[in-house]
């Protein structure tokens, strides 16, 4: 058991002993002392207000019908004899009666989750994953009145689901103002943990922005959450919603100080969505990205780590089309910084499509804006590889200070790689390798210079003062990348 610390209940007992009379006065209590213990938080006045708008949301899925058998006992039966190896006896089976009724699909429980009305004519937010698959939703009020569900939308990318109960002048809640939350500040839960209807939970924010998914910056809470939760409201003192519990960090399936709720103002911008399209729409430009290091920074002259490093470039995207090159480092679009790579897929996809932004690249130690088309987030896609036939003309001795041989690319590599130029690394030992490089690998890039030659790179090299590193961007298959290699010493 973990004991409570007794040192402000000591100040506290001492600053009262010091309240004398003195002189037929009494001597006031210094205002230092008096605050030197502070009350705990009183949740009372939050539960009543909100609690009413908290929901219950059970979800129902139609179970299969089963086959008509010759009798209850055949299958129990058949699977003694298999489980035993025993032989299977020729035992005639019923035929089913023409005129007996086909068995009935019943709804049967498939999960339980939490929600909140969002509007007074019922609207109510939740989590996508609680309606996943679900046949029936049924919304069970404070007040025990039960409503079937009409979903009105959900967005699996952001867990962000809305569905509608017939009903008027319900409690909706208030939506609270996210960029005013602080870490350390008190917040509550509300929701249906295992089932238990409206069980209040509070902690506080512990960690802001946190990157758990492409399209979100979670709210980290220590509040007790558990399955049941979801979907449930995230409240501030003020008792306004400030997000959607959705996620816990859990090693035994249960809330171990450590959950995840989605920001109200992100939810929000999802839900007008669904409402007025039934689904979301996001921008896309068609890179594929990743961070950028602090080693990659310094030697490119970027300076610190920020923005998001072009790794592939698709065929036909906004991207190409607009001039980004595989290299790239994006740091902003449309003004705004891109502080790490999880931003910039916030940032386009909040973007509405078909509307023309400014991306800022940096590329070869200097910035350039570009203007690009946003285009709509299509299905996954997969893209098809190019084949590993190769040509081996002769490998180059140069570079071999950095562990590395390399060799011209033949024009049927270009060709294929969809290449103007570069070299292809021949051998990859000692520091080369330990940069992460290997045979196969395409340098198109290095000591901040564009590589189209064998010569290139050699006069790339002569250029480098000794003993410096040599930053060099490389293609392996689709993705483009940096990697900073040391000098053999």
């Amino acid at each position: 058991m973990k004991y409570m610390d007794m040192k402000p209940f000591r100040t506290l007992w001492v600053a009262a002993s010091l309240s004398l009379v003195v002189m037929g006065a009494l001597v006031p209590v210094s205002s230092a002392s008096a605050q030197a213990v502070k009350g705990l938080p009183d949740f009372t006045d939050l539960v009543d207000q909100v609690g009413p708008s908290v929901v219950n949301i059970r979800t129902l899925e139609k179970a299969s019908p089963r086959a008509p058998s010759g009798g209850p006992g055949d299958e129990e039966m058949l699977e003694f004899f298999r489980r035993f190896g025993l032989p299977i006896p020729n035992v005639p089976r019923q035929a089913p009666r023409q005129n007996r009724p086909q068995q009935q699909e019943e709804p049967q429980p498939r999960g339980v989750g939490s929600g909140f009305i969002l509007t007074s004519d019922g609207l109510i937010m939740t989590n996508a994953h609680v309606i996943e698959d679900a046949d029936e939703v049924l919304v069970t009020l404070t007040d025990k009145r039960e409503f079937k569900a009409r979903i009105i939308g959900a967005d699996k990318r952001t867990d962000v689901a809305v569905v509608k109960i017939d009903a008027s002048g319900l409690p909706a809640v208030k939506v609270g103002d996210v960029s005013r939350l602080r870490v350390g500040e008190w917040v509550m839960a509300i929701g249906s943990p295992f089932g238990l209807d409206n069980t209040v939970t509070a902690g506080i924010v512990s960690a802001k922005q946190r990157d758990t998914g492409d399209y979100l910056p979670f709210i980290q809470t220590d509040v007790a959450i558990n399955p049941g939760n979801s979907g449930g409201p995230l409240i501030n003192m003020r008792g306004e919603v400030v997000g959607i519990n959705s996620q816990i960090y859990s090693r035994s399936g249960g809330s171990m100080g450590i959950s995840f709720s989605i920001p109200m103002d992100e939810a929000v911008r999802v839900s007008d969505q669904l409402r007025s399209n039934g689904r979301v729409t996001r921008g896309r430009i068609g890179v594929q990205i990743d961070q950028v290091s602090k080693e990659v920074a310094e030697s490119i002259g970027l300076g610190k780590p920020i923005g998001a490093l072009v790794r592939g470039v698709e065929t036909g995207s906004p991207a190409e089309k607009a001039g980004v090159e595989a290299g790239d480092i994006i740091t902003k679009f449309d003004g705004k910084t891109i502080e790490k790579s999880s931003d910039l897929p916030r940032v386009v996809g909040s973007t509405k499509p078909g509307s023309k932004s400014t991306v800022t690249v940096f590329r070869r130690g200097a910035s350039k804006d570009l203007s690009v088309v946003i285009a709509e987030v299509e299905s996954d896609k997969s893209v098809a590889k190019a084949s590993a036939k190769e040509e081996k003309p002769k490998a180059s001795s140069a570079a071999q200070a950095f562990g590395l041989a390399v060799a011209d690319l033949t024009d049927a590599q270009k060709k294929e790689a969809n290449l103007k130029g570069g070299v292809r690394v021949e051998a990859a030992t000692e520091a080369a390798a330990r940069a992460g490089l290997r045979e196969g690998d395409v340098i198109v890039q290095a000591a901040n210079a564009e590589i189209g030659s064998v010569k290139e790179f050699e006069a790339a090299l002569a250029k480098l003062e000794k003993s410096k590193p040599l930053n060099v961007l490389f293609r392996r298959g689709e993705w483009t990348q940096f990697a900073v290699i040391r000098p053999n010493r």
